[in-house]
């Protein structure tokens, strides 16, 4: 047996609510499936289930809200069975109520059950795009529904309203209109707060009808949680690290016109763009450099055998959050940029992975592409180092005692003076300096 706890999902995290469950009792899981989706103060992450077996109980409810480590729910993997019992055990578990349901259903037989053709990840992406699993044709193995199927299946709802699934199921008992609120959450998304912000009193109806008719000036501006999280955090930071803050500017002459070279022959879908050789070049020197990759804890470092690169990344909606690329300094550069990508664009629709979002080693915030030339960040906990990149400008430069014009960035490094000192900064600042001068060794 196996226990699936609310797992910790970042530094600032304590606690996450259950959203809802994508799995049920009976359900066969294997290890890396999405099981459930939790709501964090900045995010809405999916979690994957890190044992393989059958679905016993669910320990908690959707819309619950617990601290991490909770234990959510229990998985029988199979290992303890074997020897007492090796053959009666299943049998009870096949006579249940919701099995015999199953196969009592009325249609042919020969149709396969929704839980016989999908994958719990398949079938919340047909909820949320409304899509009957029975209508669909599978194209896997044994007429199984894969992902590209439901993908590529025409939306029943084109025009749902975006909520989370925990609001729509407040709205759908307490018999609110989604369509008439008002969401809070990223990119208008409606959130459960908005739903019981919405039934509470009658009474409440006309100070929101007078506050809204007040001046902006008038009211305060909310704080969302994404926000006060962030807050949090950052205050936590600046009281706590004693930061320093090294900066240098890099020659990308050579860097761009190998960059260049290489798009030449690439279809336009596929062409490396400069952010691409700055991460890789971050997270090689990551490993060069080591005593800048891993955590403060308990009053010592503690180094990290990989490189995880955190990327910093806005929301749409407000906030910012740092999802990890995995072993960023062994990736080649085209799976960097497509990894790169997906992790953006999952980021920014809320749908992260939790292995996504766990303990980056090292973070990187790039603002080049707000025309930001340099960024002097503030240390994400526990972590003991953060990379700041500039926008990519043109500057003069002194060539062999001639002066001409090249591309250059600014690379700055925020670093934590109890783990590391300024020499040791310099040598992480100049190894990105000098990869990016050997950009084929990328």
């Amino acid at each position: 047996m196996a226990d699936f706890t609310m797992p910790s999902l970042g530094a600032d995290m304590d606690e996450g609510t259950l959203v809802e469950w994508l799995v049920g009792p009976g359900d066969t899981v294997t290890k890396g499936d999405v099981v459930a989706v939790v709501e964090t103060a900045k995010s809405t992450i999916e979690v994957e289930c890190f044992d393989s077996g059958t679905v016993g109980a669910l320990l908690v409810e959707p819309g619950t809200t617990v601290p991490v480590g909770t234990r959510m729910a229990v998985i029988d993997s199979g290992a303890e069975s074997p020897a007492p019992a090796p053959a009666p055990a299943p049998a009870p578990a096949k006579a249940t109520a919701p099995t015999s349901e199953l196969q009592t259903a009325p249609g042919p037989t020969t149709t396969p059950t929704r839980d016989a053709v999908s994958t719990p990840l398949v079938r919340h992406l047909a909820e949320q795009k409304g899509i009957d699993l029975s209508s669909v044709h599978g194209s896997g193995k044994g007429g199984r529904i894969t992902r590209s199927d439901v993908e590529h299946t025409p939306a029943e709802r084109p025009h749902r309203v975006k909520a989370s699934p925990l609001a729509r199921r407040l709205a759908l008992s307490s018999g609110v209109d989604l369509s008439a609120l008002r969401g809070t959450g990223r990119g208008g998304t409606i959130r459960a707060e908005d739903v019981r912000a919405a039934t509470a009193a009658p009474a409440s109806r006309t100070v929101e009808s007078r506050e809204a008719a007040r001046p902006p000036s008038a009211t305060a501006e909310p704080t969302y949680p994404a926000r006060a999280a962030i807050a949090a955090l950052m205050s936590r930071a600046n009281r706590e690290i004693p930061h320093y803050y090294l900066s240098t500017t890099i020659d990308l002459a050579v860097a761009m016109a190998w960059m260049r070279d290489r798009n030449a022959s690439r279809p336009v879908a596929e062409r490396l763009v400069p952010a691409a050789l700055l991460l890789k070049s971050v997270a090689l020197a990551a490993r060069q450099v080591p005593d800048l990759n891993g955590y403060w804890k308990e009053e010592a470092f503690v180094p990290s055998p990989a490189v995880r690169l955190g990327v910093a990344v806005s929301l749409r909606g407000g906030g910012l959050v740092a999802p990890a690329l995995a072993d960023a300094d062994t990736m080649p550069l085209p799976e960097l940029m497509a990894t790169l990508k997906g992790l953006v664009s999952r980021a920014r629709s809320g749908r992260l992975r939790a292995s996504e979002t766990a303990d980056p080693t090292l973070t990187v915030t790039n603002l080049g592409d707000q025309g930001v030339e340099a960024v002097f960040g503030v240390i994400y906990p526990p972590q003991v180092a953060l990379v700041g990149l500039g926008r990519v400008t043109e500057r003069p430069v002194a060539v062999d005692g001639m002066l001409t014009v090249h591309p250059t960035v600014t690379a700055t490094l925020a670093a934590d003076h109890r783990a590391s000192d300024g020499a040791t900064g310099a040598r992480l600042l100049t190894a990105i300096d000098r990869l990016l001068q050997r950009p084929e060794e990328l």
